[in-house]
């Protein structure tokens, strides 16, 4: 069977990239599984796309935190798939303000559930499959906001540095078994999680956020900032001495 009519799970598929994202790989001919919480939503995407895609695509429930349905949720996605699953797309995250995560330690702690372990408890059952087949791609988002702590989101930041690392791991270790990982760096995107954010700049739309993931995940990216020109702005914040860097107010 082609990679062209292999089947992608994209994970948090009613955020408006991973929306954007699903809708590049059914134009390509990839049929597709889309999960989520929001059983309706998800079920009303994947109905869109069959309809102007003509590939199948298939709604399936998905929780972050609910780490125990996680091997029954990725065992469901092989069956559905039947064999033909070529990668696996993990879209999905969660902020809340920096001021309520310093004082309430129940959304810090959601912060790094969702965003890092659910992230390893999912992609860890993925990996195993594609590493026994030998072949296949992960891809996740992280963010701009790992590559350095910055007093106006470091929680999260930290939560998408951890993501970060490991999927930088996870690459050097499904590498030597064919399979890829590709990490991708959105700066700031029109979403709702950065809707009313003070302070943004250079905002792009989901759909030009999803044609760079696309192009980064088929092309075999390691790390691909999106848009491109943030691997330069982070470059320059990344060194701007410690000494200095604690006076800002980033």
């Amino acid at each position: 069977m082609s990679d062209r009519a292999k089947m992608i799970v994209i994970l948090g598929v009613t955020s408006a990239m991973a929306r954007a994202l699903a809708d590049e790989f059914a134009k390509a001919g990839h049929p597709v599984i889309l999960a989520a919480r929001d059983d309706e939503e998800t079920a009303f995407i994947a109905a869109d796309i069959r309809t102007r895609c003509e590939v199948n695509a298939i709604p399936m429930h998905f929780e972050a935190q609910a780490f125990e349905d996680h091997e029954s949720f990725v065992n469901s996605c092989i069956e559905s798939g039947e064999g033909t699953i070529g990668g696996v797309v993990l879209c999905y995250g969660f902020m809340d303000e920096q001021p309520k995560a310093q004082s309430d330690f129940d959304i810090a702690r959601r912060t790094f559930d969702v965003n890092l372990t659910s992230a390893i408890s999912v992609l860890e059952k993925f990996a195993a499959h594609f590493e026994a087949r030998g072949e296949g791609f992960i891809a996740a988002i992280s963010s701009v906001a790992g590559d350095r702590g910055r007093q106006s989101n470091y929680i999260y930041g930290a939560s998408k540095a951890g993501l970060s690392a490991y999927l930088e791991g996870l690459r050097n270790r499904l590498y030597h078994r064919g399979v890829h990982v590709t990490t991708i760096k959105p700066g700031f995107v029109d979403t709702k999680m950065t809707f009313g954010l003070p302070g943004l700049f250079l905002v792009a739309t989901p759909q030009q956020a999803a044609k760079a993931m696309y192009k980064a995940i088929v092309t075999r990216k390691n790390t691909a900032y999106v848009p491109w020109f943030w691997r330069y702005i982070m470059l320059i914040i990344r060194h701007v001495p410690d000494w200095q860097f604690k006076k800002m107010k980033l």
